[in-house]
């Protein structure tokens, strides 16, 4: 991860001299009500579940994005902004849970596997602002699977008098990369807004198509994903 974020400072270093440069040599007076070329970096959360899971608090698993990107005013209100993106997907899930009382004694049992799937996405979207400030987006998002893991949790709870024992078992295991399909297509909706002429807010939501177990339909097998985050516009 420190890897990650010197290589994202790095990058936002070199796209700030770029857009210098950029400025100087593309400017002329029949552009002036297009806004400049600008690059940035983002950050934010992730809340991710797969398609075959009823939409809920329960199928919902917390992630993160982070990368760069940059803006290219197309005209007053219209922009392309291009993203490259570390991207956090997956799903949680309560694979069973029962009750059963036999006389005086109580038994629960609980499972919950969690799915974590890391990409490398590149989010292409097209921004149109209705005011200055206030813009929304859309277009195609491409991402590349990197690598993921399982883990699950399982517990036996055991109440007997009112005094209540509890047994906890875990695994964790790698994703089989050979059952994963690699590259991943979907399609991105979202809003965003600027607190400042640096800094902005912005939320969407990616649905995507293609499926992520090889070896099922794709229609009962992709990824969905909110995220919610902060940019920054050098």
């Amino acid at each position: 991860m420190k890897k990650l974020f010197l290589g994202l400072a790095l990058t936002a270093g070199t796209l700030a001299f770029a857009q210098e440069t950029t400025k100087t040599a593309t400017a002329s007076p029949l552009k002036n009500d297009v806004q400049p070329i600008r690059f940035g970096i983002k950050a934010g959360g992730n809340s991710a579940y797969f398609s075959e899971q009823k939409f809920g608090m329960n199928s919902q698993k917390l992630g993160f994005h982070a990368g760069a990107f940059v803006n290219i005013p197309i005209s007053k209100q219209f922009s392309l902004q291009p993203e490259v993106l570390y991207n956090q997907m997956g799903a949680r899930d309560v694979v069973y849970s029962t009750e059963n009382t036999v006389g005086s004694t109580t038994i629960k049992t609980k499972g919950e596997d969690k799915v974590t799937m890391n990409y490398i996405s590149v989010p292409l979207m097209l921004q149109m602002r209705p005011m200055e400030k206030f813009y929304i987006e859309a277009g195609p998002e491409f991402s590349y699977f990197i690598n993921g893991k399982n883990k699950g949790e399982s517990t036996i709870s055991s109440t007997t008098g009112g005094v209540t024992t509890t047994k906890t078992e875990s695994h964790s295991e790698d994703l089989d990369k050979d059952q994963i399909n690699r590259f991943n297509f979907g399609l991105g909706l979202g809003l965003g807004y600027d607190i400042t002429n640096n800094i902005g807010i912005s939320a969407r939501y990616v649905n995507s198509l293609t499926k992520i177990d090889k070896s099922r339909p794709a229609a009962e097998n992709n990824n969905r994903v909110f995220q919610l985050g902060l940019n920054y516009k050098f």
